[in-house]
């Protein structure tokens, strides 16, 4: 019996052994498989998404405002389609940084699919200062800032160089991120323009309260609607 006892003491020391050698090997060595395929996940999941607060949701909106018509709170980094009966959809957005927000009333003049980039010659001339060398068009695409869709806004039957546009960096939504044109991940800018009329009011509030006064209430999640749509 003490000779067995020894024996399974001498085992139990030899595999104590055995791993620390292996943990400093693992060290020595460098990664081993699956250090480097977790490795590769966690490279991965670095890519950044939204909150989950800006997410489309149809929410409970009470407003004097016209059914069709867009409020842009750029405060909050929501915007609302009004579908009347104290109902609307919700989109997250990423709006201009500080020293580009802006307020007023405009209407959507034209839409684009995949719509080319013309960036303004004063952001060209800004960004030529820092380094940036911006082109004169980009043509529409998966790599274009202004990503799959892009409404234009008009004043006054005028381009204000401000468009809804989709983004190929939707981390930005929720952020003061733009130079001024307000901001949506792809899914939403495409679900907004199957639904957003040419013509359609758009009321962003903003810096100087050029908006006016606003009649709205965002009082949350349609619950029924979102369990059994309609």
């Amino acid at each position: 019996m003490a000779v067995f006892k020894r024996r399974l003491a001498l085992a139990l020391a030899a595999s104590a052994m055995i791993g620390s050698v292996d943990t400093a090997s693992a060290f020595t060595r460098g990664p081993q498989p699956v250090a480097t395929r977790s490795s590769d996940v966690t490279f991965v999941a670095q890519r950044r998404e939204p909150d989950e607060k800006f997410q489309r949701r149809v929410v409970r909106l009470a407003t004097t405002e016209a059914p069709g018509t867009i409020i842009i709170d750029t405060n909050n980094k929501f915007l609302y389609l009004v579908e009347g009966n104290n109902r609307a959809i919700r989109y997250g957005v990423g709006v201009g940084r500080e020293g580009f927000g802006w307020s007023g009333i405009v209407k959507i003049g034209r839409k684009e699919e995949w719509p080319e980039w013309r960036p303004p010659k004063e952001m060209i001339a800004r960004e030529a200062r820092k380094g940036h060398h911006l082109p004169v068009v980009q043509k529409g695409g998966e790599d274009n800032p202004l990503g799959a869709r892009a409404m234009y806004l008009y004043k006054g039957g005028r381009d204000t160089i401000f468009r809804i546009h989709g983004t190929n960096q939707p981390w930005t939504i929720g952020l003061n991120m733009s130079s001024g044109c307000i901001r949506m991940m792809n899914k939403d800018v495409e679900h907004l323009y199957s639904r957003a009329q040419i013509g359609a009011k758009v009321i962003v509030i903003g810096p100087g309260n050029k908006q006016g006064a606003v009649a709205f209430e965002d009082r949350g999640i349609d619950i029924l609607r979102t369990i059994f749509g309609g």
